[in-house]
C-alpha cells in the first residue's frame, strides 16, 4: 500500500507544469504580467471584446451620474465588468478549440455555442441589472 502511494506522488511531481511553482512576490507579479498580456490579446485580436471594452468605458462612467445608490451603482458596474468576463473566458475556449482544429466538429460547435450563449446571458444581464436599479 505504501509504495501504491508513493507511486501516486512521483507521478503527480511529473506531470507539474514546468510554470507553476513560483510562490510569494514572484507569483504575483507573473500573475499580474499573464494578466495584462490576455487582456492585451483580447483587445488586439477579439472584435466583440473590443467592442465591449468600449462599451463599458461608456457605461461604467455614466453609473456615477445615474440616480442610484452605492449598492445599486455597485450591481450596475459589476454587471458591465461581468460581460468583459464572459467574454474572456469565451474567448480562451474559441482560442483553444481553433488550437485543437480547424475542421469542423459539432463538439467544436457546441462548445462555441455554449460560450457564445454565455456571454449573450451576461449582456441581457446588464440590461435588466441597469432596468431595474433605475426603474425598479
Amino acid at each position: 500500500m505504501k509504495h501504491h502511494l508513493t507511486s501516486n506522488a512521483a507521478d503527480a511531481s511529473e506531470n507539474k507544469s514546468p510554470f507553476k511553482g513560483k510562490t510569494g512576490l514572484t507569483r504575483v507579479w507573473n500573475a499580474l504580467r499573464y494578466s495584462i498580456d490576455g487582456l492585451s490579446a483580447a483587445y488586439r485580436h477579439e472584435d466583440a471584446f473590443r467592442q465591449e471594452i468600449w462599451l463599458a468605458l461608456i457605461l461604467i462612467p455614466t453609473v456615477f451620474f445615474m440616480p442610484a445608490n452605492a449598492l445599486g451603482k455597485a450591481m450596475m458596474i459589476g454587471s458591465v465588468l461581468l460581460v468583459l468576463t464572459v467574454e474572456l473566458i469565451n474567448s480562451a475556449i474559441e482560442a483553444v478549440v481553433d488550437r485543437i482544429s480547424l475542421e469542423r466538429h459539432h463538439l467544436a460547435k457546441r462548445a462555441k455555442d455554449i460560450g457564445s450563449a454565455a456571454v449573450l446571458i451576461a449582456l441581457i444581464n446588464v440590461a435588466v441589472t441597469w432596468l431595474l436599479v433605475l426603474f425598479g
